[in-house]
C-alpha cells in the first residue's frame, strides 16, 4: 500500500473555516509512547521513521511511559490536557481505558487499511480486536521450552501441552509461573475439558479445584518463577527440563545464546499488544493519529516490525511477509507464535473472565501453592 498524504496545502483553509477534519489538516507534531528498549526501537524503524520519510513535516517525539499508561491517561483527562497522541498499551489496559472513555472507539473497516487482497481489517485482524478502542500491533505468546539434550532415548520430543503433565514418559522438574493464570487453562485441557468450555468451567468453584488438582499431579516437581528471564536461566543450567515463559525469551536464548533448546507451541496463550488513540485530541491531532495508525498497521509494516523482534505480526495477511531478522540475518518465521505452524492450537487470554475472577483464583491459588 502507498500512502500519499498532502500536509501543508490546506492551512489556510483550516484557518478560515475553523474545520480541520474538513479540509484534511493535521498536526505536523506526533507524541508516540511505548515500552522502550529494543521493543521500542522497532517500532521506530519499521513505523515512525518511514513514516517521517514519507511525511517529512511531521515531527515525532517518542515517551518510554506504556507501563503508567493508564495513570497517566487519568490524571492527564482530569486535568483536561491529553499530551499524548498515539499509546502502546497491552490489551488488558485497552480494554480498561475504553470502558473508562479514554479511548476514542475504532471502526477497523473504515479507519484501518485492508489487507493487499482486498480482505476487511476486521477479517484480517479477526479475533485479535478485542475491544473498541483497540488496534493490534504484535502477538506475543506464553509457550513451553525444553532441553533436546535432555529428552529420554527413544521417545519423540514433548509436542503437546499434556506433555507437561507426563512425567513418566518426560521425568524432571518443570518451571511454571507463581500465578493461576495460563496454568490452569492448561490444567483444564489436559484434564479432558474442551477448549471452548475451559472459561465456562474456571467460573465455577468446582473448576477451579479441578484446574489446582490438575496442577496438584506435577506439584512437587515444579519450580515457579515470577520473572521472565528465570526459565531460560533454569534451561541453561539444566534445573529443569522444560518450562513456561514469553516466547521472545525462548527465542533468545535459542538463537542468541545458542542454547540446546526446543520450542513446544502447543497450547501457547496469546496476548496482544496494541495502540490506543486518548480521547480529548483536537481535530488536528486526532487526524494525525489516525492516519500514523492506518500506515503503522497495515499489512507491510507489521510484517517489517518482526524484522527486528521476534513477536507476531497482528494481521493474518503479515504472517507470509515475514521475513530475516535485521541483524542476524534468520528466517524468523519460524520463531513467530503466529507463524501457521506454530498457531496450530493456539489459546488467547480471557481479558474480560480474569478482570472478573483474578482476585478471587489468585487468593485460592497462593493458598493451595502454600499447602
Amino acid at each position: 500500500m502507498k500512502l500519499t498524504k498532502t500536509l501543508l496545502a490546506t492551512t489556510a483553509l483550516t484557518l478560515a473555516t475553523g474545520s480541520a477534519m474538513a479540509d484534511g489538516h493535521m498536526s505536523s507534531d506526533m507524541t508516540l509512547v511505548s515500552w522502550g528498549g529494543a521493543y521500542q526501537d522497532s517500532q521506530i524503524n519499521a513505523y515512525s521513521n518511514p513514516y517521517v520519510e514519507m511525511n517529512p513535516g511531521v515531527t515525532v517525539t517518542w515517551d518510554e511511559s506504556s507501563a503508567e499508561a493508564v495513570a497517566k491517561l487519568r490524571a492527564m483527562n482530569e486535568a483536561g490536557s491529553v499530551t499524548w497522541d498515539v499509546v502502546d498499551v497491552v490489551a488488558a489496559d485497552a480494554l480498561r481505558l475504553c470502558d473508562e472513555g479514554l479511548a476514542v472507539e475504532i471502526d477497523a473497516d473504515k479507519e484501518l487499511a485492508p489487507a493487499p487482497d482486498g480482505t476487511s481489517a476486521s477479517d484480517d485482524f479477526g479475533d485479535l480486536l478485542v475491544s473498541d478502542c483497540f488496534i493490534p500491533q504484535i502477538v506475543y505468546s506464553t509457550t513451553f521450552g525444553y532441553r533436546t539434550d535432555l529428552v529420554p532415548e527413544g521417545v519423540e520430543p514433548p509436542s503437546k501441552i499434556c506433555d507437561v503433565f507426563d512425567l513418566e514418559t518426560y521425568p524432571g522438574m518443570r518451571a511454571l509461573e507463581k500465578r493461576p493464570i495460563n496454568n490452569v487453562e492448561w490444567a483444564l485441557l489436559c484434564d479432558g475439558v474442551a477448549k471452548e468450555d475451559v472459561y465456562d468451567v474456571l467460573a465455577t468453584a468446582e473448576g477451579q479445584e479441578q484446574a489446582l488438582a490438575k496442577l496438584g499431579t506435577i506439584k512437587d516437581s515444579v519450580i515457579w518463577w515470577s520473572a521472565g528471564a528465570d526459565t531460560p536461566q533454569l534451561l541453561a543450567d539444566g534445573e529443569v527440563f522444560m518450562g513456561s515463559t514469553y516466547n521472545g525469551r525462548l527465542f533468545a536464548a535459542i538463537e542468541e545464546q545458542g542454547q540446546p533448546i526446543g520450542m513446544m507451541w502447543d497450547a501457547q496463550v496469546f496476548d496482544l499488544d496494541g495502540w490506543i488513540v486518548p480521547a480529548g485530541l483536537s481535530d488536528e491531532r486526532k487526524a494525525r493519529a489516525m492516519d500514523f495508525i492506518y500506515f503503522a498497521t497495515d499489512t507491510q509494516r507489521l510484517a517489517d516490525q518482526a524484522k527486528y523482534i521476534s513477536y507476531g505480526p497482528a494481521r493474518m495477511s503479515s504472517a507470509p511477509l515475514v521475513g530475516k531478522h535485521a541483524t542476524l540475518g534468520i528466517d524468523m518465521a519460524q520463531h513467530m507464535p503466529t507463524d501457521p505452524e506454530n498457531a496450530k492450537n493456539t489459546f488467547l487470554y480471557n481479558y474480560e473472565f480474569w478482570a472478573d475472577y483474578r482476585d478471587d483464583i489468585d487468593a485460592k491459588f497462593q493458598a493451595w501453592l502454600s499447602q
